[in-house]
């Protein structure tokens, strides 16, 4: 638990942005873990921490989606700001628009380090399709972000 609960918390946390509810996924996680304990495979155990914590944090999501009213949503993810100080504040702000499978493959990926091959397993997404949504996040990304000039 100590050495992965960090990261998969981490990982968690930049999804959703809510300290209590990445508690209770990462607590989620860890008792189906202990639950099943005899069948997860040790040198396996952090592709499925971080595996169960996806998807229980989908499962969360898609419950919180269905109590908000869609154009609520829509809104709060619609506003964007032209005066920044930080350029990391406009990267988080940036990935934080991007399409759910989007922005946890993205994570995952350029924040954790994790493979192809390990992204396709946590997910459930093909290899190709990790390939097609990290491709499309970077080019919004990009595109959000836009050149220095404007930054400054």
């Amino acid at each position: 638990m100590e050495t992965f609960a960090d990261g998969v918390y981490r990982f968690i946390l930049k999804n959703i942005k809510d300290e209590d509810k990445a508690k209770d996924i990462i607590q989620d996680t860890f008792e189906k873990m202990w639950i099943k304990l005899d069948t997860v495979d040790y040198t396996k155990s952090k592709s499925y921490l971080f595996t169960t914590a996806y998807h229980t944090m989908i499962d969360m999501l898609r419950k919180d989606k269905r109590m908000t009213s869609f154009t609520e949503q829509v809104s709060a993810g619609m506003t964007h700001s032209n005066q920044y100080s930080d350029l990391n504040e406009i990267l988080h702000q940036a990935i934080e628009n991007l399409p759910e499978a989007q922005k946890s493959v993205i994570l995952l990926r350029d924040y954790e380090g994790y493979s192809y091959e390990d992204i396709s397993q946590i997910t459930g997404l093909t290899e190709a399709q990790v390939k097609v949504y990290i491709f499309r996040a970077r080019v919004f990304l990009k595109q959000h972000i836009g050149s220095m000039e404007t930054v400054i």
